[in-house]
This record gives structure tokens, C-alpha cells and sequence, in this order.
């Protein structure tokens, strides 16, 4: 699935109008966006996939044909797995992914008029859910909230002198061994 996300990350990036053109709409400002994906969450190489989503906010500055911003994001995640019979007959184990929240910065290059390409980099902070259903006796659950680093690459597309659409490739390393892939697509809107 991420070998696919990126390809589609480059293959919109070559379809994009040539660099040499000059940038008719200002890319900096404040943002506000939806966002919607699909992600992977890893334990020690062991994970299960859903869809996530949320919202994000920013600001960028434009310099000739660099834009620079800060972003943070909150996303809930779909991603949970059950195991039958763990460790017991009869007993369960549950994980789930819940909220994620996120902040950082972004780097990019205008592309044509009003498209830009960008890579970014933050402190993450996502909540992890165990529930123990034993056959007998009561269910222990337990949540975690893990730090951990993402790094990102995107696309944002202009739709208008204020609309946007993006879609974006981004991995999240946290502690205690989990880590999330994740491809999003989503529409701002610029102030």
C-alpha cells in the first residue's frame, strides 16, 4: 500500500506544471483543512490497517518560490485488533489506536501557479488502548499515550485563490515499538 502512495505522490507531482513559471497566488497564510486516510499501525512488525481522520490547522510564509509553515493536527484512528483465546481459552485481548495529535513544520516548493510540494517534519503524540477480557473475572483496560517523531512528504494542490486539495505520505515512529504509516488526502481552506 505506501509503495502506491508514493507513486501516486510522484506521479502528481510530475503532471504539475514546470517550476520556471512564476507563482501567480501568495501560498502563505493561515489554513484550516479536513483530512481523511488509511493507516497501518505497527507493533515489533506486527500490525493491523483502518482509516483515520481529523483536522488540521497552519500558517505558512512564502519567499519567492519557497513556502515555509508550522501545522498541528488532531486525527482519530479506526485501527483496532482482537485476539481470540489470548493467553487463555476463552480470553481476549484487544488493541486499539485512538486519537493522534501532532505538531510541526513544513518545507516546500511552489510548483506552477498555485500547487506546492513539501516535506515536513514534528513531535507526535498518539493514545493506545489494551483491553484483557478474561472467560472469568472482570475486563482491565489500560491506555497509553506514546511520544514519538513523524516525518511527511505532499502534494497541495490549488483549487481557487483560497481553496485546496492535498494528499500526503507520512511515517510516525513512537515508543515502546509502535509505529504508524499513513497516506491522507484533504481539502483547505487558506485565510
Amino acid at each position: 500500500m505506501r509503495k502506491y502512495i508514493i507513486a501516486a505522490l510522484f506521479a502528481a507531482t510530475a503532471a504539475s506544471p514546470a517550476f520556471a513559471q512564476t507563482a501567480d497566488t501568495d501560498l502563505g497564510g493561515f489554513r484550516i483543512e479536513g483530512l481523511v486516510g488509511y493507516e497501518t499501525t505497527d507493533v515489533e512488525g506486527d500490525g493491523t490497517d483502518g482509516l483515520n481522520y481529523g483536522v488540521g490547522v497552519g500558517f505558512d510564509v512564502q519567499s519567492g518560490r519557497t513556502v515555509f509553515g508550522v501545522e498541528a493536527e488532531a486525527m482519530e484512528s479506526e485501527v483496532d485488533q482482537c485476539v481470540a483465546n489470548f493467553p487463555g481459552t476463552g480470553d481476549s485481548l484487544c488493541a486499539n489506536a485512538g486519537r493522534d495529535l501532532y505538531v510541526g513544520g513544513r518545507a516546500g516548493a511552489v510548483i506552477g501557479t498555485n500547487s506546492l510540494v513539501y516535506a515536513k517534519a514534528g513531535y507526535t503524540n498518539a493514545r493506545f488502548e489494551l483491553e484483557y477480557d478474561p472467560a472469568i473475572g472482570a475486563t482491565t483496560t489500560a491506555k497509553d499515550d506514546l511520544d514519538g517523531v513523524r516525518v511527511g512528504a505532499g502534494v497541495q494542490f490549488g483549487l481557487g485563490p483560497n481553496l485546496y486539495a492535498k494528499a500526503e505520505y507520512r511515517y510516525s515512529n513512537y515508543e515502546q515499538g509502535f509505529d504508524k504509516h499513513q497516506g491522507v488526502v484533504g481539502v483547505g481552506f487558506k485565510f
